[in-house]
């Protein structure tokens, strides 16, 4: 069991020693809604997550938040000032989530770009993104219970590129002292099933080897879904075992090369086969917990409606899909 603490509140975090991983959580999304606005308009164009949702997914047992948001909301200007008023809600979210012993991750939901153009193209140089990080680190430095997330699923580049854009992020971060986890996601949407693949150019598993993080605190995010092309589009799942069969190239690289990994998104519809799909990839995971720092599904948010993935209670009850995560969770009662 691992231990720190933030202003005064205690976080116990389980390992994998105890056959779980160190943390397991949930994508809580809105504050990335609207992204065709680029400025929108809070709570009609985008939203973000409330103290109720924090209350119920801490209480039944997870410790991880993943919160998507967009670039241009928190940094409207390339070089300029973080928006007071974004960082605020940010800000607000993270300490309620600390008050409920759970971490939050912080991600850019741009998919490698900034105002559409990709990042360290002649539009967008790194540097901007570089800037970008350094603001952010700076802020969030002193709040342990903050996880950087470099970007959600950067793709339609050269993977070389991605590197060293995701190297100069890092050394932002680093520059400032901040010595909080950093998750690291691969070209190509950051899919687990590609990791070594060369349809998108030089493999995500042979360029990522070159990430440098002077605090050695880092794991490679990748995504993975379970539907037939691994897009997340359909509810319609590939078979009950396809999931560990989509992770065990991924996990096989981990091992080869002393590195981890972290889930940052997955998510299945209800049904029976996919509800069996889902159980096996986090099966996998528990019995991989080594390489494996922990997962947050996709996805629940005040937003969703019907989306066939949400776990966002309905009535006051679970989708089917929470009574799968919870079996891969700990007791709700630690996390009180």
């Amino acid at each position: 069991m691992v231990v720190f603490q933030c202003a005064g509140i205690v976080f116990w975090l389980h390992g994998g020693a105890s056959g779980r991983t160190q943390y397991g959580g949930v994508n809580l999304a809105g504050a990335e809604f609207g992204a065709g606005r680029a400025a929108g308009v809070f709570n009609k164009h985008y939203t973000y997550p409330t103290e109720a949702e924090a209350d119920y997914f801490a209480g039944k047992g997870m410790n991880v938040f993943r919160l998507p948001f967009l670039w241009e909301r928190l940094q409207p200007k390339a070089n300029a000032s973080l928006d007071e008023a974004e960082l605020g809600r940010i800000r607000a979210f993270v300490t309620y989530a600390a008050s409920r012993k759970a971490a939050v991750i912080l991600d850019p939901h741009n998919y490698g770009r900034y105002h559409r153009e990709v990042i360290g193209s002649e539009k967008v140089p790194v540097s901007v993104f570089e800037d970008f990080w350094g603001r952010v680190a700076l802020v969030f430095k002193d709040y342990p219970s903050v996880i950087f997330g470099l970007m959600n699923e950067p793709h339609g580049m050269k993977t070389e590129l991605w590197l060293s854009d995701a190297n100069a992020a890092i050394r932002a971060i680093r520059s400032t002292g901040a010595k909080n986890l950093i998750l690291v996601p691969g070209n190509a949407y950051s899919g687990a099933h590609s990791w070594n693949s060369d349809w998108y150019g030089t493999p995500n598993g042979r360029v990522m080897l070159g990430i440098v993080d002077p605090a050695d605190n880092y794991a490679f995010e990748v995504h993975q879904y379970l539907d037939g092309n691994s897009s997340g589009t359909s509810g319609q799942c590939a078979g009950a075992t396809i999931g560990s069969q989509r992770l065990k190239g991924f996990t096989d690289w981990l091992r080869a090369n002393g590195k981890r990994g972290f889930l940052g998104e997955f998510g299945a519809a209800d049904g029976e086969m996919c509800l069996a799909a889902l159980d096996d990839m986090l099966t996998y995971v528990d019995l991989n917990a080594d390489v494996w720092l922990g997962w947050t599904y996709w996805a629940a948010g005040p937003w969703w409606g019907n989306y066939m993935f949400s776990v966002e209670p309905k009535d006051g009850q679970d989708k089917s899909q929470m009574k799968v995560l919870i079996k891969h969770l700990k007791s709700p009662a630690q996390n009180r």
